[in-house]
């Protein structure tokens, strides 16, 4: 099971760190993902990770956000600095158990999903 927190309502230019913790799991040995769906729109990669490829971001956010994780915690973060109203959405975790860069921003490709945290960015 996967835990999404760290969601809100914040101000442009603010920052939030969300937080994905597993039970029942360890996440290091999955790749791990967040993606984000806002209203009537399809859910969207925002960052991915694994130890064999690294960290992807999605060019929307490159500069902004950033993946992390601590493993003693079993927990992995994404901080969102700069946040901008088009940010707003419901921010999802995710876990896979195959390593593929091509599809490691493919929702469907993702074994494990948290319930969502949401994050509002007003202007």
């Amino acid at each position: 099971q996967l835990v999404e927190s760290g969601g809100g309502l914040v101000q442009a230019g603010d920052s939030l760190r969300l937080s994905c913790t597993a039970s029942g799991r360890t996440l290091t040995t999955y790749a791990m993902g967040w993606f984000r769906q806002a209203p009537g729109k399809e859910r969207e990669f925002v960052a991915a990770f694994s130890v064999v490829i690294g960290t992807l971001l999605s060019d929307s956010v490159k500069g902004r956000f950033t993946f992390s994780r601590d493993v003693a915690k079993n927990t992995v973060y994404l901080q969102m600095d700069n946040l901008k109203p088009e940010d707003t959405a419901v921010y999802y975790c995710a876990a896979r158990n195959s390593i593929d860069r091509q599809t490691m921003m493919v929702p469907l490709r993702y074994d494990y999903w948290g319930q969502g945290t949401q994050v509002t960015v007003s202007s």
